[in-house]
């Protein structure tokens, strides 16, 4: 059987509107009437009907996250986050799979979805400014990743280049000096593995050390299998690394795997960082050193965003670097840190 409001206020013997106001968190209600209205809530086992409440505002309740790859352990992670972040302010989350497509990232921001949710959390690969300028659409936007676009819609993301950076001076701080990278894309450069690939450099380079091409190695994609034929290529051309920096975990453990293939351990023949501290990356036979974003703030901030739009004039989210200027979203940028593990410091 249903419970409802009125068998709720009936129980604490107050007004439906009293029942109300403490299931909507309203601050007018004195603290000995929201206890007993909780009580009687526990007692009946009553459950807001949150579809009827969002109906009521003219909104679904839903808000969708598009991600490149949902199979990518970090998308995946992500995910989860934000799943967390919506329920907490009563917001289902709709998942889409872009496959890092400019096509598919056009579409679900141009809101074919439109009808069924109230807005929209995306990290895109492949999707141009100009995508977005024409975009119509009332549903709140909120852009993930590394891709700049200046325009009037929150973007979230930590530093890459800083974040690049601290993984190369930990390899420098271990006494290595030939650091290769494994995971440029040469193909676009505004992709987060260039701005990583920018850190790698610049680190290097204030380190009075070069930074020869030949130890850039480009991937065509962002798994495992991308890790283990970027390092046997780079293996094959005669270079030899004492370290590596790879754009993300699945990377990293591809190449390890190549590097156990051929003889060379890790670390104490080539020290190996990651990027984005996903599970997997924790409990290989070595686990591996990763930068780990705060991926439970992005959620928070993203969902946050939304919500706050949605609500016309809430405060603006926290965080170091919010800005918010006339006509262009806010940039929000979430703290990252290095994980060691046996990967630069053990385990070889």
């Amino acid at each position: 059987m249903t419970v409802s409001l009125k068998d709720v206020a009936e129980r604490a013997g107050v007004s439906i509107k009293t029942v109300s106001n403490v299931v909507n968190n309203y601050r007018h209600v004195t603290p000995a009437m929201r206890e007993r209205v909780r009580r009687a809530i526990d007692e009946l086992g009553y459950r807001p009907n949150l579809t009827a409440r969002h109906l009521r505002k003219g909104r679904t309740g839903i808000i969708a996250l598009a991600v490149p790859e949902l199979g990518n352990p970090y998308f995946a992670e992500l995910a989860g986050a934000v799943i967390d972040a919506a329920a907490a302010h009563e917001y289902t989350v709709l998942l889409d799979h872009t496959g890092g497509s400019r096509e598919r990232e056009i579409l679900v921001s141009q809101g074919f979805r439109a009808q069924v949710i109230d807005g929209l959390i995306l990290s895109p690969i492949e999707l141009e400014a100009e995508d977005l300028r024409g975009r119509d659409q009332d549903a709140p936007l909120v852009l993930l990743g590394e891709r700049a676009y200046d325009l009037p819609y929150d973007h979230i993301a930590i530093d890459n280049v800083a974040a690049a950076r601290t993984a190369v001076r930990h390899l420098l701080d271990l006494g290595r000096s030939r650091i290769a990278f494994l995971g440029a894309r040469t193909d676009r450069i505004n992709e987060p593995s260039h701005l990583r690939l920018r850190g790698w450099r610049t680190e290097l380079t204030a380190a009075g050390l070069p930074t020869p091409d030949t130890l850039v190695a480009p991937t065509g994609g962002w798994g495992h299998a991308d890790g283990a034929t970027a390092m046997a290529r780079l293996l094959d051309s005669g270079e030899r690394p004492d370290a590596v920096f790879a754009y993300n975990d699945l990377i990293a453990i591809g190449a390890m795997r190549v590097l156990a293939e051929r003889g060379l351990r890790v670390p104490r023949d080539v020290a190996v960082v990651g990027f984005d501290d996903v599970t997997e990356g924790r409990y290989g036979t070595v686990s591996l050193t990763t930068i780990s974003p705060d991926k439970h703030a992005i959620a928070r901030l993203a969902v946050a965003s939304v919500v706050e739009r949605l609500r016309a004039g809430g405060a603006a989210p926290e965080a170091a670097g919010a800005r918010d200027v006339a006509g262009r979203g806010r940039e929000l940028r979430v703290s990252f840190r290095l994980v060691e593990r046996e990967s630069t410091r053990g385990g070889g």
